[in-house]
């Protein structure tokens, strides 16, 4: 009778554990997807041109979650799901695009090249927790899925409308000053690439070329006041001499080369004077950028050479290929 009643109290006491552990699970769960490497990877190499807060008129790219969707099927494996990632990020072309309604909009996603870690990072978390989401996406993916008989249906599930006003509000001055100078400059990146590729895909590169002329300046400036800080794109080969870096920035920028050559992790660069903090990071070249910066033989058009040369007399900011620094951001605001 002894053995039975601590044989029973053993089962007892292991089934409390096994509840609390259910009881934590989505706790545990949220936590671990908080501190996955990939969530903060994908937060500043995607939502640049993928965020979930942008409204369905006023993107650049489709969300995160509906590349989640289109490219998980209900027998896809996570290996082969950050394979295909993998493969779109090397590769980027119309043939074998999964999505093609965001194409046919968006055009293909210039190509970039990112350390394949990084991918494998940020693919190993899409699949295996929520991404936010944004409010209108869930009517409009169910709009397109019947509209094409299911295809394209997929098991990625994103958060509701509750996280995804948290994500939001939260405030850019809470964060360490890494991450917040981070935020800063691919927020000023986001203004400007998006007016960039509107005016390309609508009026051309010719067009796009008096843009960053005429509303490049005011739109980064707009930015600055709105996050209360100095934001400035500095080069060692500026095509305006405004923006020509100084001894100190030019060390920065050969760091990032550096980084990038050996396909290392970039972080940004942070610089601490008695008020103030300084935040630099790179600006890198995709096979968009190359149509006013790569080389005059085979990427930059007669029309577009011609009219760099009139606005830009002393322009320096051409022969790049992909994935090369262009220069680097330079944002400064006063300490906490």
């Amino acid at each position: 009778m002894r053995y039975i009643l601590i044989l029973f109290i053993s089962v007892f006491i292991l089934s409390c554990n096994n509840s609390k552990n259910k009881d934590l699970s989505a706790f545990e769960k949220n936590m671990q997807a908080n501190n996955h490497p990939g969530k903060k990877l994908m937060e500043t190499n995607c939502y640049v041109c993928h965020s979930p807060t942008a409204s369905h008129d006023d993107r650049i790219g489709p969300p995160m979650i509906a590349i989640k969707k289109h490219y998980i099927e209900d027998e896809t494996s996570k290996e082969q799901f950050i394979e295909d990632i993998q493969a779109w990020i090397k590769n980027p072309n119309e043939a074998d695009a999964k999505m093609r309604g965001a194409v046919r909009r968006f055009g293909v996603m210039p190509k970039q090249a990112f350390p394949e870690e990084t991918i494998e990072k940020i693919a190993d978390y899409m699949f295996d927790f929520d991404i936010d989401q944004p409010e209108w996406f869930e009517d409009h993916f169910n709009e397109e899925k019947g509209k094409h008989n299911g295809n394209g249906r997929g098991k990625g599930m994103g958060h509701g409308k509750g996280k995804h006003q948290q994500q939001a509000q939260t405030s850019y001055g809470d964060l360490p000053y890494g991450e917040r100078g981070l935020k800063y400059a691919l927020t000023t990146k986001a203004v400007l690439g998006k007016n960039l590729m509107g005016t390309i895909q609508n009026k051309g590169a010719l067009e796009a070329l008096e843009f960053c002329n005429v509303r490049a300046y005011p739109l980064t400036d707009s930015m600055a006041v709105v996050h209360n800080a100095n934001i400035k794109r500095i080069s060692d080969k500026p095509r305006n001499q405004k923006n020509k870096a100084n001894k100190e920035e030019l060390d920065y920028i050969e760091t990032f080369k550096n980084l990038l050559s050996e396909k290392k992790e970039v972080n940004p660069i942070v610089k601490e004077t008695e008020d103030d903090v300084h935040v630099y990071y790179p600006i890198v070249t995709n096979s968009m950028c190359l149509q006013c910066h790569g080389k005059a033989e085979t990427n930059i058009k007669p029309d577009i050479l011609k009219s760099l040369t009139l606005l830009y007399p002393e322009d320096k900011a051409i022969g790049y290929s992909e994935n090369h620094v262009r220069g680097i951001w330079n944002v400064s605001f006063k300490k906490n």
